[in-house]
């Protein structure tokens, strides 16, 4: 498969406080990086890890287009998305890096 994926995704911390908007073409990859705390900045700073809501795209356009498009959200409009298909804002990473 030599398409290329690219991800609009949503990070939350531990009580849910922060919501972190981002995109990637290796989603496995960049969740781990915030993680573990090598990307500096923002989510290091508050400890956003939690993966609680992405959406995959065929071309990076889309994908950045979303992305601004999320990040222009209410607070409570990011909450609906999430809840839609998160409702307990489990970490849908959590099972990745197991083993």
């Amino acid at each position: 498969m030599d398409q290329y994926n690219y991800y609009v995704y949503l990070l939350s911390n531990k009580r849910n406080t922060v919501i972190y908007t981002g995109v990637t073409s290796d989603l496995e990859g960049r969740i781990l990086q915030h993680k573990q705390k090598q990307i500096k900045g923002f989510t290091s700073k508050y400890n956003v890890d939690k993966l609680v809501y992405y959406e995959e795209y065929d071309d990076i356009d889309s994908a950045i287009e979303r992305e601004k498009q999320i990040k222009n959200y209410s607070r409570k409009k990011k909450i609906e998305l999430i809840e839609k298909d998160n409702p307990k804002w489990k970490d849908l990473a959590n099972d990745w890096y197991n083993d």
